[in-house]
């Protein structure tokens, strides 16, 4: 009788793997999902496609069904994070005509996209270095296409006269690590809203590229009598005579 149970739980769980694995689309989105949560937690070197097959609840060769190699997974993560990323700041660009329309739509979206994935943002970012050189260029390649978007709304804001910028390059990177740096200390039901951050956050950018936002303020400090005195400075030892 033992033995005849053994071998129902054995059928059954072979079934359910055989069951999971034939849905090719459900199991890829199962894939990707523990990959994004696997090297998130442990990191892209860390992780193995054991503990990723194991995760998903299927035999460590039904992996090679949907992805070639642990590389691939990756690539395709990063791939997707930074389309997707682009696909949506096109959307919450449309219909913004002037400059300052422009960057205020792009901070308030890297922003809202940014508190809301951050496991997508950290491995983007952390797991560059993993890649293989072709995979590499790629991704340099699109995280470039992001850049310009900003760069180009700030060129624009320059050559109409509305935003004052040293060098454009220098103020993407600059507002971009800004922006991003929100993943390292944003948490849900703290302080402020997520809108009250936004704000906070259009606030800074628009303020730094907006002529005489921020100006050099002087003032003449109010002259006082000089007072002649022979004793020693504080917290310094007096001269000693020499004999």
């Amino acid at each position: 009788m033992a033995g005849k149970c053994w071998f129902q739980r054995t059928a059954f769980r072979e079934f359910m793997a055989r069951t999971i694995g034939s849905y090719g689309p459900k199991t890829m989105e199962a894939i990707r999902k523990a990959g994004l949560r696997l090297i998130f937690e442990h990191g892209y070197s860390a992780m193995s496609l054991r503990q990723l097959a194991a995760a998903v609840g299927i035999q460590a060769g039904s992996l090679y069904n949907h992805i070639s190699t642990k590389q691939e997974l990756l690539f395709d993560l990063v791939q997707d994070h930074i389309n997707e990323l682009l696909r949506q700041l096109d959307l919450a660009l449309e219909g913004k005509q002037r400059p300052a329309e422009k960057l205020s739509a792009f901070v308030a979206f890297h922003v809202t996209y940014h508190m809301t994935k951050k496991r997508e943002v950290f491995i983007a970012n952390s797991e560059l270095r993993s890649l293989e050189p072709k995979n590499y260029d790629a991704i340099v390649k699109l995280r470039g296409a992001y850049e310009r978007r900003l760069a180009d709304i700030l060129a624009e804001g320059v050559s109409e006269g509305v935003f004052e910028v040293v060098d454009i390059q220098v103020a993407t990177f600059a507002i971009l690590a800004l922006l991003t740096g929100i993943c390292s200390w944003y948490r849900p039901g703290g302080r402020l809203t997520r809108e009250a951050i936004v704000a906070a956050h259009e606030k800074l950018v628009l303020s730094s590229v907006t002529p005489g936002a921020n100006p050099v303020r002087t003032s003449p400090a109010r002259a006082s009598p000089v007072r002649k005195r022979n004793r020693s400075p504080r917290n310094v030892a007096p001269v000693q005579p020499r004999d």
